[in-house]
């Protein structure tokens, strides 16, 4: 079978992309919209049988993220999703660090942006108390937390994000709130065994296909370990090789559809109403 042939899999079937980032202008102007690479997205997703992306941007870039800072940038998702009607979708990224202002803006997103659920990167573990008030705010709104996460004993990695959360985080926190839906971001970075088994029993947390680290048995691990309902398509802006590891992937037909459609979240999109 040519590539023609495999790729009727994302043209004739529903597909969302559910961890992508478009991006700001270049330095750190958080208000402004990198049209140019969106644009270039919104391209990509055509070719690739992409039918709608979940975007955000977290700022990674200052160490604690002042409130004016992170709704600049949740503006500028806005920006992008209104550039893209019915396309393109925002999670918003807040830093639990300003509490007060964190809930706030996730009111704001949601009710008033239209955005589907929330974003947090490598602040605080995702088990960390700092974090429970905003879970709590997740489950009251009915949206899903998309956390940035990898495990890795390599010491670099540590030493740039030594509270990136991993599975056991994961699963500590989906077990203090099984109402919440909580979504392990790229499950495939650094040891990528121990985070799928860490969340195996933890029905209310998911992960997505994107990430770094491509080996060969992740697919079938994950959806042996999972089942493909708990699984998202996601590429993390690595459109040509995500779409590959769910081309090449010993799994059913039928667990691919379900992880290109993200069956379990598209309430989420519905919810918003765009």
């Amino acid at each position: 079978m040519n590539i023609r042939e495999k790729m009727k899999l994302f043209y004739e079937n529903p597909v969302v992309a559910w961890h992508e980032h478009m991006w700001i202008t270049g330095d750190y102007d958080f208000d402004k919209l990198d049209v140019k690479q969106a644009d270039g997205i919104r391209e990509v997703m055509d070719v690739l049988g992409i039918d709608k992306i979940v975007t955000s941007i977290p700022v990674n870039s200052i160490k604690r993220c002042d409130p004016e800072i992170f709704r600049a940038a949740n503006n500028t998702t806005f920006e992008a999703t209104k550039r893209y009607p019915g396309k393109v979708y925002g999670m918003a990224y807040v830093h639990p660090g300003h509490l007060s202002s964190a809930l706030d803006e996730i009111d704001r997103c949601i009710t008033e942006l239209g955005f589907v659920g929330i974003k947090l990167y490598y602040d605080y573990f995702m088990d960390d108390p700092a974090y429970f008030p905003i879970i709590e705010k997740c489950i009251d709104l009915d949206i899903p937390i998309l956390q940035h996460s990898m495990h890795c004993m390599d010491a670099p990695n540590h030493i740039r994000q030594p509270l990136c959360s991993d599975g056991v985080h994961m699963a500590n926190a989906a077990r203090r709130y099984p109402e919440a839906t909580f979504l392990m971001g790229h499950f495939s970075i650094a040891e990528w065994k121990w985070s799928l088994k860490a969340i195996a029993d933890t029905p209310n947390v998911y992960t997505d296909i994107g990430g770094s680290v491509y080996d060969r048995p992740q697919m079938e691990e994950a959806v042996e370990l999972l089942g493909a309902r708990r699984m998202l398509y996601a590429t993390d802006n690595g459109f040509s090789a995500a779409t590959g590891r769910i081309l090449g992937a010993e799994i059913s037909e039928e667990d691919k559809k379900t992880i290109l459609a993200g069956t379990d979240f598209l309430r989420f999109i519905e919810k918003a109403g765009r």
